[in-house]
């Protein structure tokens, strides 16, 4: 590890907080309903689509009915994406004839893309269309990411308001967050993405000749306004196969550093706009906290391990002051690629600039199981801060057992219901991703898909079904998951991880909305200071390491034990 680049490290997190600040005073006025600077110009676009879609816009749901939309809304445009992926083969824009996708495959993909995993099966350049990226992926990584902010926005109403039947209303959530917040975004990065070097162009190839004489055959594309939202909707399903490692993608160092602060800037925001949407900044500075705590954390100990190298590598005679180099880019290093492998995990993100499969096994570890905390550090565009307020019920519920009080968060008692549908919420991820991970690991189907034996093939699966069911979509590049097993699991456990999480959580934002918002007393436990930053951090770290320990032990630990002990599989 090196001054320059925990300098580097620094730099990006303090330019995301620079620009979330604001960013968040902006989406507080808008889910307000305030005005903003905006508003003059995207208002009237804002009324159309009302109009043309038949939303009245002053009128608002339950929690069921506000859960009812979105699952309608969803679930549509899975049926559409997945017909639009089987029906490749003759829809226009294919200029290089990809045929549609066999139904496992679609399946896949459309469930990946509905809930905001975007985890890739195939190779983008060698199999979809123009038309499917754009039309299909690209819109999808609007919505999806769009539909999160509404849900978050929907359980903060929740908290805020008092004696409340309604938490707003779903298509006005969501046609705001796509035209106030990801699209002025996505189109003003993708602007100086191209700038960068990134491709923009209806051109889906280019024929060259090498300087070997030969001829070889580019592909391109409308890049840009892809690798744009895919990070800013914290998606990160890539244009290419290599994601973020294609120069085509991610050409310099300063590109990468824009893409890691697109990951963040939107969630962090938002943790700024629920304390102004409560009425209490001091809130949101207690979340911000637990994120930094934990995030960096994990890119600390993923910079060391992989700054450390290996005894295998340094006894091959390969000079060990350059850490651990398999997998990773040249151009972006140890820091900028740990770094980023952090925060695509500590967000759902999924894009990646260098292969997690060839980090180290406690390199390999942090993304792992940030994914195990449930991706809330600060985790997707509004999953991430909802997860992060069902971890606080969980904390306050503990802290009130402790001093033998109800306990209460910003004002809201919480009682039995909300505890069971928070622990209901929470279960979901380890009954998913232990539930499959323990099938796969006997059934020859599946593992005929690794690329490894032993510990670290024990990881493949681990991560796969962790990066699906958490809704991340990066991978241990090992794993062949194009089968109809993987495809089919996968799938599955990307619409759990997504759609059963939200159903205890808008069950919580009902039961929340509808109680009277209680004055602070001097019995009350504060919720904006150290001590509860402590608790939650130290919820956090229980949930995920009691319940994915035993299974972190057989992967990446047990290797980690090998690898120093010089034996390889």
């Amino acid at each position: 590890m090196t001054a320059i680049g925990w300098l580097q490290i620094a730099i990006i997190l303090a330019l995301v907080l620079l620009a979330a600040v604001p960013l968040g005073a902006f989406m507080a006025r808008l889910y307000a309903g305030e005005r903003t600077f905006l508003t003059p110009v995207l208002g009237p676009i804002e009324r159309l689509l009302y109009r043309v879609c038949g939303v009245d816009e002053t009128k608002e749901q339950s929690a069921l009915g506000y859960t009812l939309g979105m699952l309608a809304f969803s679930a549509a445009g899975f049926a559409l994406l997945y017909a639009m992926l089987r029906l490749q083969g003759v829809l226009p824009w294919n200029p290089l004839g990809f045929a549609g996708l066999t139904p496992d495959l679609a399946f896949n993909t459309a469930a990946s893309f509905v809930s905001n995993t975007n985890w890739q099966s195939y190779g983008g350049e060698t199999t979809m269309s123009l038309f499917s990226q754009m039309a299909g992926l690209t819109v999808q990584n609007f919505v999806s990411g769009a539909t999160g902010l509404a849900l978050a926005v929907a359980l903060v109403r929740a908290f805020s308001r008092s004696g409340a039947a309604t938490v707003g209303n779903f298509f006005v959530d969501l046609t705001r967050s796509t035209l106030y917040v990801l699209l002025p975004l996505a189109i003003i990065t993708a602007l100086v993405q191209v700038w960068m070097g990134v491709p923009q162009t209806m051109d889906a190839a280019t024929a060259v000749t090498t300087v070997e004489g030969a001829q070889q055959t580019i592909a391109l594309g409308p890049v840009a306004s892809q690798m744009a939202i895919k990070q800013l909707g914290t998606n990160g399903g890539g244009f290419f196969n290599v994601n973020a490692a294609h120069p085509f993608e991610n050409p310099t160092a300063l590109s990468n550093a824009l893409e890691i602060w697109q990951m963040l800037v939107i969630s962090v925001a938002l943790v700024f706009a629920f304390g102004r949407l409560i009425g209490d900044k001091r809130q949101a500075r207690a979340l911000i906290t637990v994120i930094a705590l934990i995030l960096v954390a994990g890119i600390g100990i993923c910079y060391w391990a992989e700054a450390a190298g290996t005894p295998i590598l340094h006894a091959a005679g390969i000079d060990p002051t350059g850490g651990n180099m398999e997998g990773k880019e040249v151009r972006f290093g140890l820091a900028a690629s740990s770094l980023f492998a952090a925060v695509t995990t500590g967000v759902s993100d999924g894009a990646v600039n260098a292969m997690h499969g060839s980090f180290t096994p406690i390199g390999g570890l942090v993304p792992l199981f940030l994914m195990h905390l449930g991706e809330i550090l600060p985790g997707g565009t509004g999953s991430g801060l909802y997860g992060l307020l069902v971890m606080a019920i969980i904390a306050v519920f503990v802290a009130g057992l402790m001093v033998g009080r109800t306990p209460e968060y910003l004002g809201k008692k919480i009682e039995a219901k909300e505890v069971k549908m928070a622990v209901l919420a929470v279960l979901i991820l380890p009954i998913t991703i232990l539930g499959f991970s323990a099938v796969a690991a006997v059934l020859p189907v599946a593992l005929a898909g690794l690329g490894n034996a032993g510990p670290h093939g024990m990881s493949e699966i681990l991560y796969a079904y962790t990066s699906g069911a958490a809704n991340n979509g990066s991978a241990f590049g090992g794993l062949s998951a194009n089968s109809p097993w993987w495809n089919t699991t996968l799938g599955l456990a990307m619409l759990l991880g997504r759609f059963t999480y939200i159903v205890p959580m808008m069950a919580i934002a009902g039961s929340l909305s509808a109680k009277t918002r209680l004055t602070a007393s001097s019995g009350t436990f504060p919720t904006h200071g150290l001590l509860f930053v402590g608790l939650m951090v130290g919820v956090i770290l229980i949930l995920g390491g009691l319940q994915f320990f035993p299974a972190l032990a057989l992967g990446p630990i047990a290797e980690q034990v090998q690898m120093l002990a010089g034996k390889t599989f």
